[in-house]
Formats: structure tokens, C-alpha cells, sequence
């Protein structure tokens, strides 16, 4: 049984995260991007981003693929490490990249938008951010949603929702049904993780939209955090008794 059978077993079987890349020493595309595959389909791609609060910052992104097409959820932080990103999925992945959806409209999620536009991939977001983006002079997506977006990626489909408030007023998540694999974005917080940036946050309904997501969502095995480390439900759990709203 080749590597990629053997890992969407075990994953299938016993709900586990593998721990480092299936890829060959060496061959992620650079020291500011690294690319891990997850599962048969899904790939984790993690940029830096340096802050003036929190120093140098881990940014998660997910790429689901099929069938030779790609789709890849929030962009790296910077122009340099989209294009290395899209170059490593059309080359190495040998998939064609038909759209990106950022999940909010802070930078380390579509800071490197721009590149995606050139080369003729088009962007999907929520209308929210679309708004927010523009009015902050950030890169605009194109294409805009309400609530519930599928989009069909191969010949399976992945899912972009907005099921409430948090981190951010436009936060969304993926979610990519066949592997039950949830992107969360910055709207979910790896374990032990602090409440992170607040500026755009609404701390009141934050807790609400977590069982919301639990509710909608309740057979997920796998959540990428926007930043730290990937877990499971208990992700969704831990940032809702984060936000709890005392009496």
C-alpha cells in the first residue's frame, strides 16, 4: 500500500494527525513556506507573517485537491510566498488552481491576493469581506457570497459558511465534506492559545457562533487552526470557554 493510502487509513480509522511532511526531506519550496499533506486530499500550507504585538506569526492555509484541480483556502502573508504556493501546487501537485477563498480580510489571510489575480485565478469571499477589505485598502476579492458557498473541485465539492461572528465580523471556515476536514481560520484557536488580536473582534457572540459551528458540523475529525497547531473538536470547545461571557 503506497504512502498516501497508508495515511488516509489511518486517518479514516483511528482520526490521526500525522506529525511531519509525507514529502521528501527538503522539498517544501522555502524557509517562509511550508506545505504538509494531511490527507489523500488535503494539503496544510503555513506562511510568516511579523507583527508589531506577537512577533513572527504562524499563518495556516488549507489546499483541498482532485482530479488535477486545486482550491486553496486564505492566501500566504506575502506576494513571494503566494507565488512560490501556487507555483508548488500547479508543479509538484501537478493541479490546476481554479479558485482561493480568503476566510477574513486581515492580511494573513489575502496579503497575497494580488498574485493570484495575475495569474488569472479567481477570488471567492464573503460580501463582508469584500467591504472590509476595500474600505482598508487591502486586496479586494472578486467574487462574493452570503452565507453558504459550494464549490465544486474536482469531482468533489469544498464549502465556505459564515455562521457567525468571532475573531472577526466577515470570519468564515472551509470545509471539505469527503474527509471531514474543517479549515477554521482565525475564528478557531489552537489548545492552550491565548485570545490573539481582538482589534475587528466581537467577544460577546464569539462563544455563540463555536456551538453554532459544533451544531452544523458535529462529525468533523480534523481542524486546521488559523495559526498553531491542527486538532479536533476539542478546538471548537476550547475557543468557545475562551470567549465564554461570565455573568
Amino acid at each position: 500500500m503506497d504512502t498516501i493510502k497508508i495515511l488516509a487509513f489511518c486517518l479514516f480509522i483511528f482520526g490521526c494527525t500525522p506529525s511531519k511532511s509525507y514529502r521528501k526531506e527538503g522539498n517544501n519550496p522555502s524557509e517562509q513556506l511550508v506545505i504538509r499533506q494531511i490527507s489523500e486530499h488535503v494539503y496544510q500550507h503555513t506562511s510568516y507573517l511579523q507583527t508589531e504585538s506577537f512577533g513572527k506569526v504562524e499563518c495556516n492555509g488549507m489546499i483541498v485537491t482532485d482530479d488535477n484541480e486545486a482550491v486553496i483556502f486564505d492566501t500566504p502573508a506575502d506576494n513571494p510566498s503566494t507565488l512560490e504556493l501556487i507555483n508548488y501546487v500547479e508543479k509538484q501537485l501537478g493541479s490546476r488552481i481554479i479558485a482561493v477563498i480568503p476566510t477574513h480580510f486581515h492580511s494573513d489571510c489575502l496579503g497575497g491576493l494580488e498574485v493570484f489575480h495575475q495569474r488569472n485565478i479567481p477570488s471567492f469571499a464573503h460580501h463582508k469581506t469584500i467591504s472590509l477589505a476595500s474600505a482598508e485598502e487591502l486586496p479586494i476579492p472578486q467574487i462574493g457570497f452570503d452565507k453558504l458557498f459550494e464549490l465544486p473541485v474536482g469531482d468533489r465539492i469544498v464549502i465556505a459558511e459564515h455562521l457567525g461572528e468571532g475573531h472577526t465580523q466577515d470570519n468564515i471556515i472551509g470545509y471539505f465534506p469527503d474527509e471531514k476536514i474543517m479549515f477554521g481560520g482565525c475564528l478557531i484557536k489552537e489548545l492552550g492559545a491565548g485570545k490573539g488580536n481582538l482589534e475587528d473582534a466581537n467577544v460577546k457572540e464569539w462563544s455563540q457562533t463555536m456551538r453554532r459551528l459544533k451544531e452544523k458540523y458535529p462529525y468533523t475529525r480534523l481542524i486546521l487552526p488559523g495559526h498553531g497547531k491542527s486538532g479536533g473538536m476539542e478546538l471548537i470547545d476550547y475557543t468557545a470557554r475562551l470567549f465564554e461571557q461570565q455573568p
